[in-house]
């Protein structure tokens, strides 16, 4: 099966869990530190705007993330979406928040844009990433946005989102 036709198979309006990578899905994937070790990223608002579109349609969405920053807590807070941080395996967490909600794999998109990211990928129903996702991300993805990291990935995703349930009724 090549790249393309995985890709065309997504089903967007069956989805009840976006789970998201943080730097480099809501960021850039750069940080800022100052003289005094403090780190700070810049996020996008439209991202923002894209969380609550997702809730609006009765999604959940969570933050899964290895950054041990609290700017990823931070960030969360004021969305208003659960976050688990510091996460050496995504993929347990991936497992435990599917478990806890009763979600199956297909009902699931993890958006994600590096190696760390690749197993969460794998196993979800909808693997999505950033056009600008290292190579074997892109590889493996069956949604490729046209918004780069932090720049606006998740507001992409809620429109696709949203589209693909008002052509199903939803």
């Amino acid at each position: 099966m090549t790249s393309a036709s995985r890709r065309k198979r997504v089903d967007l309006a069956r989805i009840a869990l976006v789970a998201l990578d943080f730097d480099g899905v809501m960021t850039d994937n750069r940080v800022l530190v100052d003289q005094n070790g403090r780190e700070a990223v810049w996020c996008n608002r439209a991202d923002g705007l894209g969380v609550e579109m997702l809730k609006s349609e009765g999604l959940r969405v969570i933050v899964i993330s290895t950054e041990t920053n609290h700017v990823v807590s931070a960030r969360c807070r004021k969305l208003r979406i659960p976050c688990i941080r510091s996460s050496r395996d995504k993929l347990t967490a991936l497992r435990g928040v599917m478990a806890k909600w009763g979600l199956r794999a297909e009902q699931v998109a993890f958006v994600g844009n590096d190696i760390n990211d690749l197993e969460c990928l794998r196993v979800v129903g909808v693997p999505v990433a950033p056009c600008d996702a290292v190579p074997a991300v892109r590889r493996v993805v069956r949604l490729v946005t046209k918004a780069r990291g932090g720049a606006g990935v998740v507001r992409e995703l809620a429109d696709r989102v949203q589209a693909a349930r008002r052509r199903v009724g939803k």
